[in-house]
């Protein structure tokens, strides 16, 4: 619990910048102990905030909460699984709002031990995220092209890459402040998506629960012309998601590139849920024509349906000829 509200303060001073002069709203449930321990978390960092037990009241008490909440105020989800308000997509309007938000979902997927990683995983060190956030970044927009080592199989990148995302807590250049926690990732793609080719070894894989599913050893993808053509040693349950991938898509893509920061997963250290997991310090990979964050002339929107990550062993990355990533850690 101390480790929870010291990193929960952490983040809202360091991260979000919140002020206590602002309001505060905090909206959660008690469905699981990973919740509660944040919840109080909250109770200690800003003891002035009003609390709502999204269980204990209608969905009309908490829109009327919201719609109380003056620009630059915070709001605070926190979920076990995903509050619905039916069509209110609430981070989205909450921004439009010009409130701060911080989202943490799917809670109960991460039980006993798995919680103590999650609140590991809240830990914000700015001189870390930042400094290597906007490093990596920089080095990824003046690529022409990259390789992922992944212990004898290597998957080329031929191509430079999209501009890089970030999402390391430094909101000065965004529109909007907040997200869903834990923080750690830069991901870009290929710009030329078919001028990635060749082999690469995956560990864990998101499951149609979108669950963590480590399988007893890596996968290796055989990737051509940004598509995956073939695996070697997969599983029943990795070769179904393939299926339903091709069942709906036609073809199975290769796009996200995703360097993952957050030291507090590793191959070793795990949580089940696969968006918590996603900040892993490495690489993912994502499967299916779904990215929208670049558009791309051969694959229509409306026509993408999946999303699927998946890590890769990850023994080096390079960018161009310069060594970014060995022993676990960036280098940049």
């Amino acid at each position: 619990m101390d480790t929870a509200a010291r990193n929960v303060r952490d983040l809202l001073a360091l991260a979000i910048e919140y002020a206590p002069s602002h309001g505060a709203l905090i909206v959660h449930d008690n469905r699981c102990d990973l919740n509660r321990a944040l919840t109080e978390a909250y109770r200690r960092a800003i003891p002035g905030a009003t609390f709502i037990d999204f269980d204990t009241v209608t969905p009309e008490h908490v829109l009327d909460a919201f719609a109380r909440m003056a620009p630059g105020d915070l709001v605070v989800l926190i979920q076990s699984t995903s509050f619905r308000l039916e069509a209110f997509r609430i981070r989205i309007e909450l921004f439009k709002r010009g409130l701060k938000v911080i989202e943490h979902v799917h809670l109960s997927r991460m039980p006993g031990e798995q919680g103590r990683h999650y609140i590991d995983a809240l830990a914000y060190d700015p001189a870390y995220y930042r400094g290597v956030g906007h490093a990596l970044k920089a080095r990824i927009d003046r690529a022409a092209g990259g390789v992922i080592d992944s212990g004898g199989e290597r998957l080329v990148f031929g191509s430079p890459f999209e501009p890089a995302k970030l999402n390391i807590g430094d909101y000065s250049a965004m529109n909007n402040v907040g997200g869903q926690f834990p923080l750690g990732e830069v991901f870009t793609e290929a710009l030329d998506l078919e001028a990635v080719h060749g082999r690469v070894r995956i560990f864990v894989f998101g499951d149609t629960q979108f669950l963590v599913n480590r399988p007893e050893h890596p996968i290796t993808l055989i990737v051509e012309r940004g598509r995956v053509t073939g695996v070697e040693h997969s599983t029943p349950a990795f070769d179904n998601m393939l299926a339903i991938v091709r069942a709906h898509e036609g073809e199975v893509w290769l796009r996200e590139l995703g360097f993952g920061m957050n030291r507090a997963f590793s191959r070793e250290l795990t949580v089940n849920d696969i968006g918590t997991y996603e900040r892993m310090c490495g690489i993912h990979l994502s499967l299916g024509a779904k990215h929208g964050v670049y558009p791309k002339p051969q694959i229509r929107r409306k026509d993408a349906r999946y999303h699927v990550d998946v890590f890769a062993v990850t023994e080096a990355v390079y960018l161009d000829d310069e060594l970014v990533y060995q022993d676990g850690a960036w280098r940049v």
